[in-house]
């Protein structure tokens, strides 16, 4: 997928409500999906949570294909910031 698909994928899944706290994906090389409420945006910006992962495993998380703890243990998901922020993505992704 690339970074417009993934950005509109983040978009349709927080639609109906997303967090407060502001995420940014650090998807490396393919750039950056920021999004904090319903707002989801590819500036690069500070965010209270920030969770490095490859486009790819990025597409399967979104697509339910990736358990988002297996990843994490399995080191495709790094998290940075508060780990709060992230564990509440589970209910929106």
């Amino acid at each position: 997928m690339t970074l417009e698909q993934l950005t509109e994928a983040v978009r349709g899944k927080v639609a109906g409500g997303g967090i407060d706290e502001s995420v940014k994906f650090d998807l490396g090389d393919a750039g950056v999906i920021v999004m904090q409420g319903t707002n989801v945006t590819n500036d690069d910006a500070d965010a209270d949570c920030t969770i490095t992962i490859s486009a790819d495993n990025l597409a399967d998380l979104l697509a339910g294909d990736l358990n988002p703890t297996m990843a994490f243990m399995s080191g495709k998901i790094k998290v940075a910031g508060a780990m709060g922020v992230a564990m509440k993505l589970s209910s929106v992704l």
